[in-house]
């Protein structure tokens, strides 16, 4: 096995919560058995690397590099990896798929034992690492961090997908795009001609929106209280749209007026226990869908029974219901294809150096999805 030993590369590391990341010289471990190192050539900035920064900040969960949804090449790999080669273009991922484990064999969940996230949700990431800094461990944020030139992944966790595919558009694969689209159409299973709410149009939200549109719905009704977001919004299929902060009633009751009594399925996009409830009280009585896409372990949610024993449906959707090694590769093929998009979602394109400006960026809801080019290929 052809393996190169330690590789000192650079990395943005979160030593702490609440503070700017800092760029680093980490040290990188050579990949062991089942494991292969990625040559990370782009990554996107999801809202969950901010929730981990801003919100989640668990105290066992730092010092980290931050990033989960990228895409590379295979550097190297060791003992017992059949399945890739040095050379390979992979998109890690932070949902594991080890194909024997009872989830995996079941065909109701794209959970797997394998993952980080099956023991350690509070500190979003493995107890062992492959990076060091200063002499100190570092933490890889959801079994991951792709804010770093080289990264280490178990087998189990990376999707080795088309040798043509644009690494710079792809990493969007990794976590956001495939989240609320498969939200839509395998958790909501969103039927032609019915009626959808998408709430919070960040790059979830829109993948819901295309994926309501795919599954043929007749309306699309996007709600967020940024109105810079409703002609993006246009582009991925929503027919109409709604700023809750242009009404004095509850946005659940404006839904209600529009729709004849409510909307056949409604997303939470945003992560905020206040809109899920929202996003359960616009649906129909009777057969109505609601699904939870946002990420948050924060607070509890709360809703009255009658809301479900009315005939709603309240569930939740991590990273789209897509078993993640069989699907990446598929979604790939059909952003090639012209089936899904993902160019539309790119508005800023930054090196490593300029995370800090890209976080603040979404913070402030002046982006959709920043790509941060890592690496040249």
């Amino acid at each position: 096995f052809a393996t190169r030993g330690v590789i000192k590369c650079h990395a943005a590391v979160a030593w702490k919560p609440n503070a700017p990341l800092v760029i680093e010289e980490i040290e990188v471990t050579p990949p062991q058995k089942n494991e292969l190192r990625i040559k990370v050539i782009a990554t996107g900035v999801c809202h969950t690397d901010l929730y981990h920064l801003f919100e989640g900040k668990h105290k066992d969960g730092f010092p980290a590099v931050l990033g989960h949804e990228g895409a590379g090449i295979v550097e190297s790999v060791g003992p017992g990896v059949t399945e890739f080669k040095p050379g390979d273009k992979v998109v890690p991922l932070f949902i594991s798929q080890c194909g024997e484990c009872r989830f995996c064999r079941c065909p109701k969940t794209n959970l797997c034992e394998r993952s980080w996230s099956s023991e350690r949700y509070a500190s979003m990431s493995d107890a062992e690492s492959h990076f060091t800094c200063r002499g100190q461990a570092i933490l890889q944020f959801m079994g991951t961090s792709t804010f770093s030139e080289y990264t280490v992944m178990n087998q189990v966790a990376v999707a080795k997908i088309h040798e043509d595919a644009r690494l710079d558009r792809v990493c969007l694969l990794g976590c956001g795009i495939p989240t609320g689209y498969g939200a839509a159409i395998n958790t909501a299973q969103v039927t032609p001609g019915s009626v959808c709410a998408v709430f919070g149009l960040g790059a979830v939200g829109l993948a819901a929106v295309m994926g309501c549109k795919n599954a043929g719905a007749s309306r699309i009704i996007a709600v967020d209280i940024n109105e810079k977001k409703f002609e993006k919004a246009k582009v991925f299929g929503a027919t109409e749209f709604v700023n809750p902060s242009a009404h004095s009633k509850p946005i659940s009751q404006v839904l209600h007026e529009l729709t004849n009594g409510g909307v056949d399925f409604s997303l939470e996009c945003v992560g905020n226990v206040a809109v899920m409830r929202s996003a359960l009280e616009s649906c129909v009585k009777g057969w109505g869908v609601s699904v939870l896409v946002g990420w948050t372990d924060m607070e509890d949610f709360s809703a009255r029974p009658i809301q479900l024993i009315s005939g709603k449906t309240w569930k939740g959707s991590l990273f789209g219901g897509y078993k993640s090694k069989d699907f990446v590769p598929v979604l790939v093929h059909d952003y090639m294809s012209g089936k899904i998009k993902l160019d539309e979602f790119v508005t800023h394109s930054m090196t490593l150096e300029q995370v800090n400006d890209a976080i603040e960026l979404m913070k402030t809801g002046g982006c959709i999805r920043t790509v941060l080019n890592i690496s040249t290929e």
